[in-house]
């Protein structure tokens, strides 16, 4: 075929996408007058992703189509009704990126100073949603988020993502000569280590509330670095020293979407919740045994100080499959025999490791 023809044939195309789209957007408007005041429905839009995926034979890949259907779906949600969702910001976060894969352009983004600000804002209703980051898969949990669910019980997990972290050198510097000063959070700090103790072994480390914090301050000094993000570099203006200065390449964090609403079962699911054992020898091995009994996969175990009595600890804990599945249930009532008290976090579709 001659390139006139290629174009002739694109243009057609494009032209039932958009009268597709339209349609799409109608009945995104009519299912929106039906399923009422519910803003955010996890387990329908992961159904939509899946299904999608299913079908995909390429050239496009998985991720690129899933981030044309997010912002396909994030475009149909607006004109529903407007969705705010507030993440750890400010902008140039990981967290925000997150927000803005797991969203679309479209939604309205609540940029939160403190994590715990995050929750607190999906609590007072100043937003529908959070997005908080829970775990990194070199440098373990972040653990402020999981005491923040001891403080605020009334929130639900409602989703989750998992998205590979990419770190820069960032400065506006122009050369790694110049760096007498590397401003970073400590995650990151944590995720770097061996990068900077071979290449910037001499220089001061400043540690900083977010990534977004780090790249606002070494803008501003010229013998300033900062490990951030590409979205931080373009939205701070910087130069890209050095790309990929992780240590473990595959580096990834898993983040939480936190609301008021419970997810559907999908079919391929996970559930979080908080236990606490008694006190005698053995508790927490039998307590764990209802995992094994009824064939449960724990993909998480975690301790934290429970915050009422000194060196008492409560246990948040993983699983593959929803709370209403009868051998979810099962397992749960086996563990209440031996725990002091357990609470369901939520139960929501099991991120795609993208």
């Amino acid at each position: 075929m001659k390139l006139d023809d290629l174009r002739r044939k694109i243009d057609e195309i494009d032209e039932k996408l958009v009268e597709l789209l339209s349609q799409r957007a109608e009945l995104a408007k009519k299912a929106a007058a039906l399923k009422g005041e519910r803003v955010f429905d996890a387990s329908r839009e992961e159904e939509i992703i899946r299904h999608i995926l299913s079908l995909n034979k390429g050239p496009i890949s998985d991720e690129e189509l899933t981030y044309l259907f997010r912002e396909i779906i994030s475009i149909c949600r607006r004109l529903e009704k407007p969705l705010r969702v507030a993440y750890w910001g400010p902008e140039g976060t990981f967290t925000h990126l997150a927000a803005l894969r797991r969203f679309g352009s479209s939604a309205d983004y609540v940029s939160c100073e403190r994590l715990e600000d995050v929750f607190e804002e999906v609590l007072k209703g100043g937003a529908d949603l959070g997005v908080v980051p829970v775990e990194n898969s070199t440098e373990g949990v972040v653990a402020r988020t999981l005491d923040m669910f001891l403080e605020m019980e009334e929130l639900k997990i409602c989703g989750e993502l998992v998205i590979p972290i990419r770190h820069l050198l960032l400065s506006p510097a122009d050369s790694i000569k110049k760096i007498k000063r590397v401003y970073s959070v400590p995650q990151a700090l944590g995720q770097c280590r061996r990068w900077l103790r071979e290449n910037l072994p001499n220089v001061e480390i400043i540690e900083t509330s977010t990534s977004a914090k780090a790249a606002q301050m070494c803008k501003e000094d010229p013998e300033g670095a900062a490990i951030g993000s590409e979205a931080a570099k373009e939205i701070y203006g910087l130069n890209t020293l050095f790309e990929g200065i992780e240590d473990v390449p595959g580096n990834s964090t898993r983040f939480l979407v936190i609301g008021k609403e419970e997810a559907a079962p999908t079919g391929r699911d996970k559930t979080t919740i908080i236990f606490a054992v008694k006190h005698r020898a053995g508790a927490l091995y039998r307590a764990l045994a209802a995992f094994d009994k009824y064939d449960v996969n724990l993909t998480m175990l975690e301790s934290r100080p429970s915050r009422r009595t000194s060196w008492e600890y409560v246990f948040f804990a993983d699983f593959q499959g929803h709370i209403k599945e009868e051998r979810i249930k099962k397992a749960l009532d086996k563990l209440a025999e031996e725990a002091l008290f357990i609470k369901v976090l939520g139960s929501y579709p099991e991120a795609n490791r993208e």
